[in-house]
């Protein structure tokens, strides 16, 4: 008889007997490692680009709901982020999942814009203990966080997220991190970072940034603006300063770590990664 565990394939010598119990004993098993012939290629369907591509135009219906042409993101402007909006605090767990949630949303996964409807719409609110429902401060109600953001930006308003322990943990979609900048986010501001959502918003062109004091996550309040000073300064290892202005007039200032290298800077102000590959 054969065995097999997970590293290798146990042959049994001890023979075995048919229904009517006389022994007997199965051969050895054996196979070809190789095709004697080699394997087959198949068909060569390659096709290399042209060595010009400036003509080369991709056609995709404008009517499709299922996909659509991506438009490269701005770069940074040169200045530090002032009085952006808070428009969540996120409290406790939140994956990609509650970022950017699976399921039947996966059939727009080519639409960038279609996909944006669900971003933190099972994410809870600490405001309210609820999910996808947060204060819009352009219309005073209460709505749905992708529709929220939209409306932010439409009114030329960027905004932040804030998070709690490990965010973004859980499966590696990019969409997770496309989706806040298509709607006008500019940094996701947490206790800490599941590592691969860290960089995935690096390449978008976010500023992926956490308290220096994880209790400062706690001075955050409904309805902040928050600024992010020292941009003009980014380096490698030196910590950004924070400014919340609170809805009372008062404030706080604290200090956000980042893990940006040099390259991933110039992702930032190039706009995203690929912006900075289209420059070379």
């Amino acid at each position: 008889w054969l065995r097999l565990n997970s590293s290798k394939a146990v042959v049994s010598t001890q023979s075995t007997g048919d229904k009517d119990g006389n022994p007997f004993m199965l051969d050895t098993p054996y196979g070809d490692e190789l095709p004697d012939c080699g394997f087959d290629p198949g068909e060569d369907t390659y096709q290399a680009p042209p060595a010009d591509s400036s003509a080369v135009s991709v056609d995709v219906d404008p009517n499709s709901n299922r996909l659509e042409l991506l438009t490269p993101f701005s770069a940074w402007d040169g200045q530090d982020y002032n009085d952006l909006q808070l428009l969540i605090k996120v409290k406790g767990k939140c994956t990609t999942d509650h970022i950017s949630a699976a399921g039947p949303w996966l059939k727009f996964r080519g639409h960038l814009n279609n996909i944006s409807n669900n971003f933190l719409i099972t994410a809870t609110n600490s405001e309210n203990g609820e999910m996808n429902s947060i204060k819009n401060v352009v219309s005073g109600e209460f709505g749905p966080v992708p529709g929220t953001a939209r409306d932010y930006k439409a009114a030329g308003i960027g905004w932040v997220v804030v998070g709690d322990e490990n965010y973004g943990e859980g499966s590696s979609r990019e969409h997770a991190a496309l989706e806040p900048r298509h709607l006008g986010g500019k940094a996701i501001i947490v206790r800490s970072f599941a590592r691969i959502h860290e960089t995935n918003l690096k390449k978008q062109g976010m500023l992926p940034l956490t308290f220096a004091d994880p209790a400062d996550y706690e001075k955050v309040q409904p309805g902040d603006k928050v600024s992010i000073l020292g941009l003009k300064e980014f380096a490698p290892g030196v910590p950004l300063t924070c400014k919340l202005t609170h809805p009372d007039g008062s404030s706080d200032e604290f200090s956000l770590n980042h893990s940006f290298n040099e390259n991933q800077i110039g992702w930032f102000k190039a706009g995203s990664a690929l912006n900075k590959m289209a420059e070379k």
